[in-house]
């Protein structure tokens, strides 16, 4: 498997190219003017200004800073107290100390460039008289008032110290100007550069991109070379031959050495020699010299045209790949024309072979492609040949493909605007439906979709689909504006009652755009689907807020359009209110968090699944973590640990009789076969289709049905996932061959890799981990019921970091005593230290009774209120597992209900023996807060809780269910992240 940073280089490589691009641009630059001129370049042209508004204008990277000077010294001084990239001299040709400053800048840096800048034309004549002068400047311009003039000298440099690294890295085109003359070229060049760039800024916009890509797109904008003489010019026609894009040329310019007054033809027939195919645009001020140029097959301009913007736009959008494309016949006749990479691949079926040879043997289809930045693609297509195919119709078929490959490259992996074309692909895509941060849920399933398309995870997993569900993503911008219009914010921070506002979020408005986005979604979708929340904060790595907010499964079946649009519709306000929660309240509170600063996008998913009748769920569901904070026999923390279960997900993220095992070693089991009997899953989750119409505000359970698995055998789901019971031999036979009890043990997968489960997930957890960098976890479903290429599907979810703090601190086991001991446990975690906890809440474990956990939960609630008020923190007893949705695994709190436990502990009893909460939404609220949350097996040394001396101490208060114990002085506490070991010591 390639490295991580090889993986997304495969990924960002269009990108990588863009930023590779135009290593050196001019930042700083120093002005030497006289006082007069730089007063009125600053005044009454406002320099700085204007040059910041065309570089905003034309979408370009930050405008360079200009740093005036008004004398030889300072400017010598200047240089030797900062770094500047270029200088321009603005001299009166009468001053003659440009010269000798130019010697000096050289004598400091002999690499930066200088311009000199002439104040009007009348002083184009002198530096005729003196060509000696040019010997001192990089080239010579005429201030002719306009500010474009700056950035199109600022960007003529750039290109010549950047033309060598952009043609060979990025394929990128150079336009050639051969001019001689100061004042026209002064004013031509910015013509040229403000229509090359509008040009490129007007095909970018029609792409899928972000700003930041807009402006690294700009720089795959051709390059503009200035050619002075004859030599001068064919010197870069030689050079850059593979590259140039057009010639645009003057007639009467040098030639060995003296003025000729046809080098402009000259250089034609000899360009045409090389390259009878390249654009040429022959300029003059004698319109005679137009049909001299028709002759050539150039176009013409006249210098001196009224129109000489609107005619080289012409030029640029009809002969150099910015506009259309005109297939044509050898004999340059129009044939056909493509508009878009639609056009093309359809024109591309049915022009005649001669048309394909004839472009393709051009390079006009790489032409056309580089300039609308598509750099790898334009490379593939320039380096192929017309005789690396047997006949034109390879290289169709090639051309064809090319085009869907661009088509694909350009969403494969990335969020795109809304788009229904895109809807039913195979390829699975995120839309953006509304702007804004795509929240925590939102970031994890587009980085999950990045790393999916670009990494080698499919090809090393070949009989697996690899996959996220169909995504749409509902940007935080609409939740600020959904509150703003409706007038909500007062509200929400004045009412304690959820109910209430629930009530207000339903009857505001979504904005006009988010509903046609969402009608026009569901008008091609009609699987059901999860409308998900992702806060800005949700999934973080130190506050996860994890199952805090609301999620919402929907048929989506009603054969209604607007149904189903407004069921959408009230799950994404349900979601929204769903912010404002006593659960989500309490913990913003404990995390010392403002709940304004939360902010809500929206994840809407296609849900994974199989329709059975009148339910829809997957095969199977889990969650996976790449280290196990509870490792045993050769286990190690890194190999990490799954939970699985038959159905939707809610059954595991709920802390319920899931599965586990490790992806490692996925044929070791974790229990003895009698605890999976007692154990094992019993009912699972599904999405009820028989109700098209629903009451969401009842909450999310509203659409989902509660099954025995009995339902689950009938639909064929427990073939590959389940073992019967022997009771004549006491032991579990793989499948469902004889009668007994079904256990959920998924041994045909993980036994006999019918589907290979373990070495998917491992493969997935080490590429996220190391892409991330940290410990994570991730959700999935799977599909065993093959996809049209015939193999199953695994889908992933959801990603998030797994809070693992492993700062030293140490515990020395050899320094334990165990009568100083209340508690010891080698499944603890936290880390650190706690001495300022006096209070212990405890279920005496002899007084227990499983059927009362509901009533514990709610006196549990209570005790913490009561706790809340005197702002304290206690210890909090309990058997099985805490936070757990079956009552029958344990006490059915939310972590809000027990928001001020600072540590936490889950012990069995010996007739009631649960796994740990891991992988639940309640497991990673606890520990992101470095709570301390150990676990104390049944009979397992050397755990053990000191009840004998816990029953010794002074009770304050005591309920049906609960002994609250406080103690005269603080117990200390301690815990070793890196080992998993805890210890409470008794009072000192």
């Amino acid at each position: 498997m390639k490295e991580m940073s090889e993986i997304f280089r495969k990924y960002t490589s269009n990108k990588e190219i863009f930023h590779d691009l135009m290593p050196f641009r001019m930042r700083e630059i120093l002005l030497v003017a006289t006082i007069y001129d730089a007063f009125i370049l600053e005044h009454d042209s406002m320099l700085s200004e204007m040059i910041f508004g065309d570089y905003h204008q034309l979408n370009l990277s930050s405008a360079p800073r200009i740093t005036s000077v008004s004398s030889e010294r300072e400017a010598v001084e200047k240089l030797r107290s900062r770094h500047f990239d270029m200088v321009i001299v603005m001299s009166r040709i009468n001053r003659i100390d440009s010269c000798e400053l130019s010697q000096k800048i050289r004598e400091l840096d002999p690499d930066i460039p200088i311009l000199l800048m002439l104040s009007d034309n009348a002083e184009i004549g002198a530096i005729s008289q003196n060509k000696k002068l040019l010997n001192y400047f990089d080239n010579v311009y005429v201030w002719n008032g306009h500010s474009e003039l700056f950035l199109a000298m600022v960007k003529s440099i750039e290109d010549k110290l950047n033309v060598i690294n952009d043609t060979q890295i990025g394929l990128v085109r150079i336009i050639l100007l051969v001019e001689d003359s100061i004042r026209y070229y002064s004013r031509y060049l910015p013509l040229l550069y403000t229509e090359v760039m509008k040009q490129t800024q007007r095909l970018v916009s029609e792409e899928h991109l972000d700003e930041m890509k807009k402006v690294l797109r700009m720089r795959a904008r051709p390059k503009v070379f200035v050619a002075h003489s004859y030599e001068e010019a064919m010197d870069i026609v030689k050079s850059f031959k593979d590259y140039l894009l057009c010639v645009i040329s003057d007639v009467a310019y040098p030639k060995d050495g003296v003025m000729d007054d046809t080098a402009g033809i000259k250089l034609i027939k000899d360009v045409r020699n090389l390259n009878p195919d390249l654009p040429i645009l022959l300029q003059s001020s004698n319109s005679d010299n137009s049909a001299i140029a028709n002759s050539l097959g150039a176009s013409f301009i006249n210098k001196n045209s009224d129109s000489l913007m609107h005619e080289l736009t012409n030029f640029f959008y009809h002969n150099l790949g910015f506009g259309d494309f005109i297939f044509r016949n050898n004999a340059g006749q129009e044939i056909a024309r493509a508009k878009t990479m639609d056009d093309i691949k359809e024109r591309l079926n049915n022009i005649p072979a001669e048309s394909l040879i004839y472009h393709a043997s051009r390079n006009h289809f790489s032409a056309w492609l580089m300039a609308r930045g598509e750099i790898q693609i334009a490379q593939v297509v320039f380096k192929t040949k017309v005789t690396d195919f047997k006949n034109a119709e390879g290289l169709r078929s090639f051309l064809i493909n090319v085009g869907g490959l661009i088509t694909k490259l350009k969403t494969k992996g990335k969020i795109i605007n809304f788009d229904e074309g895109y809807i039913g692909e195979e390829e699975c895509h995120i839309f953006r439906l509304a702007e804004g941060s795509l929240g925590g849920k939102g970031r994890g399933v587009a980085f999950i979709n990045s790393l999916l398309s670009n990494s080698e995870l499919t090809e090393i997993i070949k009989d697996v689909n690899i996959k996220i569900p169909q995504t749409a993503i509902v940007g935080i911008d609409e939740f600020t504006t959904f509150l703003e219009t409706n007038k909500l914010t007062k509200i929400v921070h004045e009412s304690l009652d959820h109910d209430m506002v629930k009530r207000r979020f339903l009857m505001g408005s979504l904005t006009s755009e988010l509903k046609d986005r969402l009608r026009r979604f569901l008008e091609r979708v009609h699987a059901p689907l999860a409308v998900r929340s992702s806060g800005l904060l949700e999934d973080s790595l130190s506050h996860p807020l994890s199952g805090l907010y609301q999620t919402f499964f929907l048929p989506n079946n009603h054969p209604d359009l607007m149904m189903r649009l407004n069921q959408v519709m009230e799950a994404i306000k349900l979601v929204y209110a769903s912010v404002y929660s006593k659960a989500a309240r309490a913990y913003f509170e404990a995390i010392n968090y403002k709940i304004e600063e939360e902010r809500m996008a929206i994840v809407i998913q296609q849900v994974v699944g199989v329709t059975h009748e009148d339910r829809f769920y997957p095969d199977f569901s889990g969650v996976a973590q790449s280290y196990n904070f509870y490792p045993f026999s050769y286990i190690e923390p890194g190999d990490g640990v799954a939970n699985i279960a038959i159905g939707l997900g809610k059954y595991v993220v709920g802390g319920e009789q899931a599965y586990r095992f490790c992806p490692a070693y996925p044929q070791l089991d974790i229990v003895t076969p009698e605890e999976l009997l007692r154990n094992s899953q019993k009912r699972f989750y599904a999405l009820d289709l028989s109700q098209n119409a629903m009451d969401l505000f009842n909450g999310e359970d509203s659409t989902l049905l509660t099954l025995d698995l009995k339902r689950a055998e009938s639909d064929g789901v427990l073939n590959f996932t389940a073992s019967v019971w022997d009771h004549s031999d006491m032991r579990l036979r793989v499948g469902l061959d004889g009668p007994g009890p079904r256990v959920i043990n998924f041994a045909n997968i993980l036994k006999f890799e019918s589907f290979p489960l373990a070495k998917t997930l491992e493969m997935i957890l080490g590429v996220i981990r190391d892409a991330m960098e940290t410990p994570v976890e991730i959700e999935f479903a799977v599909n065993l019921e093959p996809e049209k290429n015939g193999k199953p599907s695994f889908y992933l979810l959801q990603i998030k970091h797994l809070l693992r703090d492993e700062k030293e601190y140490l515990i020395d086991l050899e320094d334990l005593s165990p009568p100083e001991l209340f508690l010891y446990t080698n499944k603890g975690m936290g880390n650190g230290m706690i001495d300022n906890l006096a209070d212990i809440v405890w279920v005496d474990p002899e007084k227990f009774d499983k059927s009362m956990t509901r009533e514990m939960a709610i006196e549990a609630e209570a005790l913490n209120e009561q706790f809340k008020k005197e702002d304290k923190k206690f210890i909090l007893l309990g058997p099985g597992r805490w936070g757990t949705r079956d009552r029958w695994l344990g006490i059915p709190i939310s972590w809000p209900q027990i928001s001020h436990a600072k540590v936490i502990v889950e012990y069995s009893l010996d007739d009631f023996r649960v796994d740990a909460s891991l992988g639940s939404h309640f497991f990673h609220n606890v520990t992101s807060l470095n709570i301390g949350y150990f676990t104390i097996p049944f009979d397992l040394s050397p755990n053990f809780i000191d009840w004998e001396w816990l029953r010794k101490r002074e009770v304050k208060s005591q309920t049906k269910f609960f002994v609250h114990t406080r103690l005269q002085k603080p117990l200390r506490i301690q815990m070793d992240g890196r080992k998993g070991i805890a210890v409470i010591f008794k009072e000192e």
